[in-house]
């Protein structure tokens, strides 16, 4: 079973919170920064006003509060809409 995106959403695998530790305490992962980088899992077909850019595989940036966050198969993934997404990294 897999997660195929419908129209212009696209499927994305957030990169990993950075683990910090302040004067030896470790931050819980409730006050850790979110990711705002992640690779692009899966995407939809597109729409007819606006054609996919972004495909499987592209590292992107996306606003701090952009998208849905679900869970499947115990990873965790966001998905948004294509609009969402501010800039490919090359």
């Amino acid at each position: 079973m897999s997660i195929k995106p419908l129209a212009d959403r696209v499927l994305i695998k957030a990169a990993a919170a950075e683990e910090k530790t302040v004067g030896g305490i470790i931050i819980p992962d409730s006050a850790k920064e979110k990711p705002l980088q992640g690779i692009v899992i899966a995407t939809g077909n597109g729409t007819k006003d606006e054609e996919m850019v972004v495909k499987s595989g592209d590292n992107v940036l996306y606003s701090k509060y952009a998208g849905t966050e679900i869970e499947f198969d115990g990873e965790q993934y966001l998905i948004m809409r294509q609009s969402e997404i501010l800039a490919v990294v090359e």
